[in-house]
Order: structure tokens, then sequence, then C-alpha cells
């Protein structure tokens, strides 16, 4: 800072410190009123990539096949599942949550037409359609039918027969998908070309309108799931119930971002509190660095009101950076106060702080940009939610550094008496100095071991993945997993992947000129015409006709038989059971024809419009993968599926779509990988050119980047090592662990030049800038390590490996600053 600079802050904010502070109480109080406006999301589509094709294939494709959201509860009678009583006590759930507003249907094993039960034929099912309500029923029968039906078995009953599940569809929303389409399509335009001014606004009012109805619809399903748990509670003594699918997901995930907000918040400010107070064991050192925190975090949560940040599961933890990266700016500030009772005896205290300000600014200015540069890293992903957490926290960084060098210089100026510490038992000098007394006499052991523990993990870093199951994301205690185990284990899998395949094109195209052919020849004779319209459907599509069902069939049973895949359904299930109302007689294309024909519409719509389209040139393979299964690799096992079918089925490329929430997810996953890990190398070189620009030494600039690249190198190889895959949370540990692990750095070697300057001797100046700079860096990196490790207590599993590693990633950057780094400044320096 210049004598400039420092006059000015003087006389504006040390001269008039009530002031000072009554102008940022009025500025946070402003803003911290827009916390009202603060909402949290863990939808679906905020886990999403912003303009993935895939995306918007899969919302056209739940149009074309009516795909809408559900509910799965699972259901385990302590009585034979066909008892009267138990079907009395289903049948009572089902009509409790059909009372629900926003139910649609429910769908179990009451309500399923059953075909077998005894064996129909297809002139049967125009007379009638038998369910389990039926008072003549045959129990026996129907047990059987449940069993083997390639339609039910291992999907409404699990293959033990002691398991049901009950499908609840929930009605459509029309408004929300309207409004989600209208963004959607301004958002595409946007992203293909620069938008007018009058698009700009539309795009602009669709967002707000589509977020503030969202809010709505979350807040509707929260309701709506609590409810149903109501229900299910009341059934709890005939049987063991558990909830799934998506909505249910969500609702939980939203409690458990409030949760930890709320209880990572609190645990992280009390632990601070403590820790301050153990270490400085003066009400000011507490009261000073914890309102400005407060400050911070209350500025952040308005902040976020008024632009409309939602915090997801990746931001949930953004109040503890905050508070932290806040107290780190406050501690340094502590320390170096504390030091110029020995640098400048007898100086007034108004002096004592100028001057505590003057030589830290510098180096804070530095630390703040130089984290502002890690979490820039963050966006530039494609995933909203890890765009706005790189936002948010380049914001939050900048505030911290104002409110520290503002509100905490002004409240100590209003305080005139002593307020040094001493500590009472110097644990902290005892390691500071046997850090230096490592260095100084193992110099060269120090290096063998980080140049080791460097190629240690250059291997873990090359056997790192994104591939992992979401089941894992949970404790197993949560009913999120329980859920998801059991429906997994007993009712064919968990997670939705489509596989969709359109008619050859050189059909479509023959299709195509044979129609312009015919409006070109008014005079062409009837009869064949005719006879292709007695034929129907089978005479004109691709897919439905006798000629192709043995290769769907084949289709069919492939996924099947994926260790990966649980139940699949599609047109080759629907057709088997039409052979068996066939006497198990192949059906021919006249015979195909009357079916589509004759069909009740509820078969219609339960066996045939979910996996083909009106025309019957695009047929759609239903499956629920098996998200517990050990060995599965999301990325591989779609390539397999896509490889496969191009190569054993002779399907060309441009015919086949996988899409799904199982798709989507894996897109994300991947992106982030490519996204994040490729761009740390970028983050690295933008702040070694920060430290050139500080230091003016280009020695200097690659000196000070190395321990800060082994101690983000560690724990990323580590993970690897471990077989532990990077996710939507832990992809983000590096940029943290960089960001806040360079502040040290930077402190560190500000304080070595300065130091040097004194003997030129450069051992006593690591010794001095140990016993000083040191001891700040410990307090920080001990209260930063300990604050992440409050994580490990959420029900989120990668909340638990973020708080873990990141605290880890911060224990060696300590070490590698403390050891590493000062022998490096001591070797390559030295010979300048």
């Amino acid at each position: 800072m210049t004598n400039t600079l420092l006059k000015l802050y003087d006389r504006l904010i040390l001269r008039h410190p009530v002031i000072t502070i009554i102008m940022m109480f009025i500025l946070v109080l402003t803003v911290g009123t827009f916390a009202k406006n603060f909402h949290l999301d863990a939808s679906a589509d905020s886990l999403l990539l912003e303009n993935d094709q895939d995306l918007k294939y899969f919302r056209s494709s739940n149009v074309t096949y009516g795909t809408a959201d559900y509910l799965v509860i699972s259901y385990s009678p302590k009585a034979d599942l066909y008892a009267a009583e138990t079907l009395g006590d289903l049948r009572k759930l089902r009509d409790s949550l059909l009372e629900v507003k926003r139910v649609d249907s429910v769908l179990s094993i009451l309500d399923v037409p059953l075909i077998d039960s005894p064996r129909l034929s297809l002139g049967d099912l125009s007379d009638g359609i038998n369910t389990l309500e039926n008072p003549d029923i045959d129990i026996e029968l129907v047990r059987q039918e449940f069993k083997t039906s390639p339609f039910y078995k291992n999907m409404l009953v699990s293959p033990d027969g002691k398991t049901t599940a009950i499908q609840v569809l929930l009605k459509r929303d029309q408004k929300y998908h309207s409004l989600l389409q209208q963004r959607t399509q301004l958002r595409e335009k946007q992203f293909l070309a620069q938008l007018s001014p009058e698009d700009t606004s539309k795009l602009q009012v669709a967002s707000e309108n589509f977020a503030a109805y969202s809010r709505l619809v979350a807040d509707q399903e929260a309701t709506d799931i609590a409810t149903i748990r109501t229900i299910m509670k009341q059934h709890q003594q005939s049987g063991e119930l558990f909830l799934g699918g998506v909505p249910m997901i969500v609702a939980d995930m939203i409690e458990f971002i409030r949760h930890d907000l709320a209880a990572f918040g609190i645990g992280v400010l009390l632990f601070l509190v403590s820790m301050l107070f153990l270490i400085f064991r003066r009400i000011r050192w507490v009261v000073l660095p914890m309102a400005c925190c407060f400050a911070a975090v209350l500025f952040m949560f308005g902040f976020l009101g008024i632009v409309g940040w939602k915090v997801t599961v990746v931001s949930s933890n953004f109040t503890s950076l905050v508070l932290i990266i806040t107290l780190s700016l406050c501690v340094h500030l502590i320390v170096r106060y504390n030091e110029l009772y020995d640098e400048m005896p007898g100086a007034d205290h108004a002096t004592m702080v100028k001057e505590m300000v003057r030589s830290k600014a510098i180096a804070s200015i530095y630390t703040a940009l130089t984290t502002i540069v890690a979490f820039a890293s963050l966006i530039t992903c494609d995933i909203r939610p890890v765009i706005d957490f790189g936002w948010m926290m380049a914001i939050g960084v900048c505030f911290a550094l104002l409110i520290s060098f503002l509100v905490f210089p002004a409240g100590l100026m209003l305080h005139n008496g002593t307020t040094r510490f001493t500590p009472r038992f110097d644990i902290t000098g005892v390691l500071t100095r046997s850090c230096a007394n490592w260095v100084e006499n193992r110099g060269k052991l120090t290096l063998l071991t980080f140049a080791i523990l460097a190629i240690i993990s250059l291997v873990g870093i090359s056997k790192l993945t994104v591939e992992n199951r979401f089941i894992d994301y949970f404790k197993p205690t949560t009913e999120i997993f329980q859920g998801m185990e059991l429906i997994d284990r007993q009712l064919g899998g968990t997670t939705p992947l489509d596989v969709i395949i359109d008619a050859d094109p050189d059909f479509l195209t023959s299709q195509a000129n044979e129609a312009e052919a015919a409006e070109d020849d008014p005079f062409a004779d009837d009869f064949f015409n005719d006879e292709e319209a007695d034929a129907g459907l089978s005479g004109s599509s691709y897919w439905y006709n006798s000629y192709q069902i043995d290769n769907l069939k084949k289709i069919h049973n492939y996924l099947d038989e994926l260790p990966e895949t649980g139940k699949v359904l599609s047109m080759a299930t629907t057709l088997t059971m039409m052979e068996q109302l066939n006497d198990d007689v192949p059906l021919d294309n006249i015979t195909l024809a009357v079916i589509h024909k004759k069909l009740p519409e509820v078969i219609n719509a339960a066996l045939f419009k979910p996996y083909m389209t009106e025309d019957g040139n695009q047929v759609r393979f239903s499956i629920r993968v098996i998200d517990s299964h050990p060995d599965l690799r999301r990325a591989s096992l779609l390539n397999k599926i896509r490889t496969d079918l191009t190569e054993k089925f002779q399907i060309k490329p441009e015919q086949i779509h996988l899409t799904g929430m199982f798709v989507l997810y894996n897109n994300v996953l991947q992106s982030l990988f490519s996204s994040q890990i490729m761009t740390i190398g970028v983050v690295f070189l933008v702040i070694m050119v920060m430290f050139f620009i500080q230091f003016r030494s280009l020695r200097l600039a690659l000196i000070s980047i190395i321990p800060n690249m082994i101690s983000a190198g560690m724990v990323l190889g580590l993970m690897g090592l471990l077989n532990i895959p990077l996710d939507i949370m832990t992809i983000t540990i590096a940029a943290i662990t960089i960001g806040i692990a360079v502040d040290d750095t930077i402190h560190y070697v500000h304080r070595f030049n300065e130091e040097i300057t004194v003997d030129g001797d450069y051992l006593a100046a690591m010794k001095r800038c140990h016993n000083s700079i040191g001891r700040a860096m410990y307090y920080t990196s001990v209260t930063i390590i300990i604050g992440f490790s409050i994580l490990t207590l959420s029900n989120f599993i990668p909340t638990i490996y973020f708080g873990l590693f990141t605290g880890l990633a911060m224990l060696i950057a300590m070490f590698a600053n403390l050891t590493l780094l000062p022998l490096l400044l001591i070797v390559w320096k030295g010979k300048n």
C-alpha cells in the first residue's frame, strides 16, 4: 500500500471508526434484509448441464412417451402378500394415496390387468380385464402370474413374492413445463447468437417466472412427500414400507442442505469462538473477528437473495467457507498486531493499528485475489450450481477482505487498552520451531520425502475416476439408501435409462418417396393400397411387423442380460404377452394389425404407448439400472450398449439414442472431470503469474507454487489410490485447496522477504518467520482443518469426503509451507 493510500485510509477509516462501523452496519443490514429471499434447490434440473443436447432429447422423449414424475413405495407385509388382510391394508393405502391432491393415479397389484389368471385369448380382451379386485379371482393363479409374467415379475412383485411395489404417478404440472419450455427456448437462442434487447428482457422475465413458480412447486412437493410419509406410517404395523423416487430424493436433499447450512454454520461458529478464546484468551480477539464473520455471512445470504442464486448440494458449505476465510484474514491481523508490541516498544495504539494494516494489506489483497482465481475456475463448468458456487465464493472473498480491513481495524481503534495475548502453553511455538529445526538439519530428507510423495500423487491422480454410484452418496441409515437398496435388490433397479431406436433412415427415405409418388399419380391402382390398409400399422411401420419381432426380442434379451441392468420393458415384452394371448402362436402382420386396432385403451396405454410411437417407426427400451451394483461404470456401460447395438445388431449409429437420468448424470460427471481437472493447470499458471507480479521474481513464483501443487496433488492422488471417485462436491476440493492454502504461502514469502533484509542470513530469517508468521499460519490452518472436520457429521457422503479431504489438504499445505517452502527459499533464493 502506497503512502498516499495509507494516509487516505487513516483519514477516512482509522480516524472515524464509529462512522466506519455504522456505515458497514447499515450496508450489511440493508443487504441482509434480502436474506428472506434466500432459497434452496436440490431438483434434478439443478444438477444438469446447461445446453446439453441429451437433456433436450430427454425432455422431448418424455413428451413423446408420456413419462411423468412418480414415487415408488415398497411394501413388505408381515403376512402373506396375497392374504385377505394384506390386500385390505394395501387397498386402504392405495385409496389414501389417491386422496393426495397432486397424485394422478396409483398402480399396484390390485389394479394391473391380469391375462393369465386364468389365461385369456385375444378375443377375450374386448370383454373386460380381470384384476385382483375381482372377487372370483384365483389367488394361486395370480401368485403364479406375478412370478412369471414378463411385464410384472421383478417390477411389481419381488422374486421371492414377499415385497410389492406401489407406483404413485404425480400429475403433470402444465404450467411448470410451459414456463420451463419458454426459458429453455430463449436460453438456446442465447447460446446460438446474441439476443436482442427484447429477447434479453423476455429471458429475464421467463427466468424469474420459472424460478418463482419452481419454488412453489418445490414447497408443494415437500408437503406432498410429508403427507405420503404420514400415510405410510399408518400402515407400518402391517409391514415394512420405504419411499423412493426422484421427488422424494429432491425433498430429502433439500432437508439435508437445510440441515447442513444450519448445523454446520452454527457448529463452525461455535468452534471458531472456542478456538479464538483458547488461542488468544481475550474477549476482544473473539468479539471482533466473530463480528466480521457474522457480517460477511449475513451479507452473503442477503446478496444471494437479491441475485436469486439458489444454494444447492454443491454450494451448501459456502457459509463454512466464508466464515473460515474471513477468520483467517482476521487471525493474521491479530497475530501481526501482537508482534508489533516487540517490534515497536512504546508505540501508541493508533500507530500500531496503522502499521498492522500497512504490513498486512498487500499480502492479504494478493491472498484474496489468488483465492478468487481458484474459485473462479469453477465458472468454466457447464453446471449452473457449480458456476453459481464459483461466483458466490469469489464475491464472498471480496467482501471478507473488505470487512476485515474496515470493521476489524475500526473496532480495534475503539479500544485503547492493552490487548496483547501471551500463550499459556506455547504449543504453537514448539511446533513451528520444530519445523524450522527439521529444515535446518534434514534438508535433503525433506526434499526426498516430498519428491516421493509427489510421484505417488501422480500415480494416484492417474487412477482418478468420476464413476460413482448414486446410492453411495447416502449413509445406510437414511431412507434414501434403504429404499434404493431394497428396490435395486428386489424390484428391478432404480436409475432409469432409455434406449430409443429409430427406423432405418433408408426405410424412412423410401417411405417418403413412395408417399410423394402416390401424390403425383392420381391413377395409381388402389388394390395394393387396400391390402396395405388391411395390414394397418404392421404394413406401414418399420418396427411393428412380424419381421422385426425377433430383432426386438434379441435386443431386449441383450439389454436384460447385462449385469448392471434390472428390469427391462419394451415392445418385446408387449409382443411376448400378445403371443401368450394368441395361444403361443407367433404373430403375423394381420394379427398384429388386429391387435393394434381392437385392443382396449387401458391395454394400449399400458403396453403400447410407453414403448412405441404411433407410427411404429421408433421403439423405446425402458431400463432400470441397478445403482447398487458393485461394478457399475456409467460411461463404460453406455459405450458398451451403443457399440454392441451397432456391431451385434447392425443398427446404424444415427438410429440409437440413449437417454434418461442415467445418461444426464453421466454427462454431468464427465463434464466435471474435463472442466475442472483440466483447468487446474491453468489456475496454477494464473496464480504463478500473480506471484511473479507480487514478488517480481520468476524463481520466487516457481518456489511459491510448488507446495500448493503438492498439497492439492496429494489429496487428489490419495483419492485415486483409495478408489474414491470424484463427484459433484469433491471435484471442487482442488480449487478450494489451492485458494485457501496459497494464502499462507503468500504471507510467508512476503514476511521472508522482509526478514531477509534485516541481516541477510537466510536461516535466521526462516527462524524469525516461523516464530512470527508461522504462528498465524498454524492458527489459521488448525482452525480450517477442524472447521472442515465438522462436515463429517453430515448424512451426505460427498459432504463427508469434502470435509475430510479438504481438511487433509490444509494439513499437508501447512507442513509444506513450514518445511518445503522455507527450504526451497533457502536453497534457491539463497543462490542469488
